[in-house]
């Protein structure tokens, strides 16, 4: 029991330190808290486009969140519109807060580096070392899966300004095909100079100009 403490505290050591570094960024300003906040006051100020960008944000740092959800479904409907359909994935993908899945990755990652490393100091252990790395695989595959999941919302954008054209071509005087609403999110599939190819939830295709929208993802 002696010679197996010393690997036990070193997995639990750095599976803390990952823990502590997944979840450190967002207490750096970018937080779900904040965001929160100032979609609040975005929606009191009249500015339904912000208000939805900062609850998107928001609701991807903390997913499932019921406050986060309620205002952001009533600041839609006053914008008039359309709430977004609840997807069979959407569950899945609050199992667990973002920060809390990476976690859960890295420390997969370092139980399947401890045991490996244990392997080639010594012989004995072995199915503590296949649990704990078997262990480890699962949480990879669990961070995985998660990550497949909430890719599609890599590409997402809100609409901020009222009445924005979608455009038949990516420059300013390209004729107008429909107008989208302050408010709506639309997903960005393509990008020209200063416009980018959108489709709405309706099955929709337009040029946007990018001063019009902003990524619920950060590019920075």
């Amino acid at each position: 029991m002696k010679s197996r403490a010393p690997l036990v505290w070193f997995v639990i050591g750095l599976v803390c330190l990952a823990c502590h570094a997944a979840t450190g960024t967002e207490s750096k300003g970018y937080s779900a808290a904040a965001l929160y906040n100032a979609a609040n006051a975005y929606a009191r100020a009249g500015k339904p486009g912000l208000a939805v960008l900062n609850y998107e944000r928001a609701r991807l740092l903390t997913p499932g969140d019921p406050d986060v959800d309620a205002n952001l479904r009533f600041v839609r409907e006053s914008a008039h519109v359309p709430a977004e359909p609840r997807r069979w994935i959407d569950s899945l993908v609050t199992v667990a807060r973002p920060a809390v899945v990476a976690s859960l990755g890295i420390a997969g990652l370092v139980m399947i580096g401890a045991g490996l490393l244990a392997g080639l100091l010594t012989s004995r252990h072995r199915r503590t070392r296949r649990a704990a790395m078997a262990t480890g695989a699962v949480l990879v595959s669990f961070t995985a899966i998660n990550a497949v999941l909430v890719l599609p919302r890599l590409h997402e954008a809100v609409i901020l300004t009222a009445a924005s054209p979608a455009r038949a071509t990516p420059v300013p005087m390209g004729d107008p095909l429909f107008v989208l609403p302050e408010a709506e999110t639309v997903s960005i599939t393509a990008d020209h100079d200063d416009f980018v190819l959108i489709r709405t939830r309706a099955g929709r295709s337009g040029w946007v100009s990018r001063a019009n929208l902003a990524p619920v993802v950060p590019s920075r």
